[in-house]
């Protein structure tokens, strides 16, 4: 005797009585007490040697003089920058072109940009933005072959799980370990593949 053959339409119906029959086990509480610095300051020295690993360039400043620093990175030259960021870190040699919903095309053809930042972790040289005003969309820091990002003492933490404890997870984040960078097969080094082939990172305060 041939047996009847199951339409697909009651096999579908079948999961969905399975699914609904019988509830589903509740998954066991995933313990968070990750390992964080709590009080402890974190390293600078850290940090930088850190950033400095990953190729980026940084600078330490009082925030009096951001503005000369930037000058001599990007004096004369197209740069973006988001809507709040503060106006005192820009020297008048810097063209400042606010970012208002640019389009891809006029990111990408300047030259710089200019943001400040979220949060810092000095154990992985990690620099986080969340699009707050300071530092705009995350398009804007992909696309021009410069990124000048100027961050304060304070906002530099021990480790990530301390990072995480100052950020909001339903804001757009963007973590940034040096200029962008990527390698083939035979460990050949390309910058820029991904964002700027170049970074600065200006701390101040």
């Amino acid at each position: 005797m041939v047996g009847r053959t199951v339409t697909g339409r009651e096999t579908i119906l079948g999961r969905l009585r399975a699914a609904l029959g019988e509830p589903r086990p509740t998954p066991d509480e995933i313990p968070r007490d990750y390992r964080t610095a709590g009080a402890v300051a974190a390293d600078l020295d850290v940090f930088v040697d850190r950033l400095t690993d990953y190729r980026a360039t940084v600078h330490r400043c009082a925030d009096a003089d951001v503005a000369g620093l930037v000058g001599q990175l990007l004096g004369g030259r197209q740069v973006v920058v988001p809507p709040g960021l503060p106006r005192h870190w820009l020297p008048e040699t810097v063209h400042a072109v606010p970012d208002d919903g640019l389009a891809a095309a006029r990111i990408a053809a300047a030259d710089g940009v200019v943001t400040a930042a979220a949060v810092a972790v000095a154990e992985t040289g990690t620099i986080v933005l969340d699009g707050s005003p300071d530092q705009g969309r995350r398009i804007i820091t992909l696309l021009p072959d410069v990124h000048v990002c100027v961050l304060r003492t304070d906002q530099v933490v021990a480790t990530v799980p301390d990072a995480l404890t100052r950020l909001d997870p339903h804001r757009p984040l963007t973590w940034i370990s040096g200029p962008s960078a990527t390698s083939d097969i035979e460990l050949d080094r390309v910058e820029g593949v991904h964002g700027p082939r170049n970074l600065h990172v200006i701390v101040t305060g």
